[in-house]
């Protein structure tokens, strides 16, 4: 990988907010993914996460768990960790803007009637670790390139 954009991709603020920021944030993601990877949390597991994603609109339908499924859990384990955060934090608000025009939009604003209030917060949170980095104590802050 090019020297500088290893650099850029692993550079991170000094502060703890990204840490406040991502573990929380990686602790929900996970298990919205693991439903749809594992059907752990009375998901549906990829078989039955893609065949609802497919009747939504969202083909081929067992990829498309895959990779929401792969976003959520291990991006969301890679946030804990604070490895990647800015790849990451743009794979999953690139997920959450997915959920929102295709699952949450129709629904109104509030999370109770499925709406994209929540997805939302999850989208800021992620573009807002885009933006800074894992921070002080993440593994991006401790990998040389």
């Amino acid at each position: 990988m090019n020297k500088s954009i290893c650099k850029k991709l692993m550079a991170t603020h000094d502060g703890l907010s990204p840490l406040i920021l991502r573990v929380p944030v990686g602790l929900v993601l996970m298990p919205h993914g693991a439903q749809k990877l594992f059907g752990w949390f009375g998901g549906g597991g990829l078989e039955g996460t893609g065949q609802w994603m497919a009747s939504i609109g969202l083909e081929p339908g067992f990829l498309m768990a895959l990779l929401a499924g792969s976003a959520e859990f291990f991006g969301g384990l890679a946030l804990v960790l604070g490895l990647l955060t800015r790849l990451v934090g743009l794979v999953t608000a690139f997920t959450m803007l997915i959920a929102i025009l295709f699952v949450h939009l129709g629904n109104g604003v509030f999370v109770s009637e499925g709406g994209w209030e929540y997805a939302l917060v999850l989208l800021a949170a992620s573009l807002s670790l885009t933006v800074s980095g894992g921070g002080r104590f993440s593994l991006d802050r401790r990998c040389a390139c």
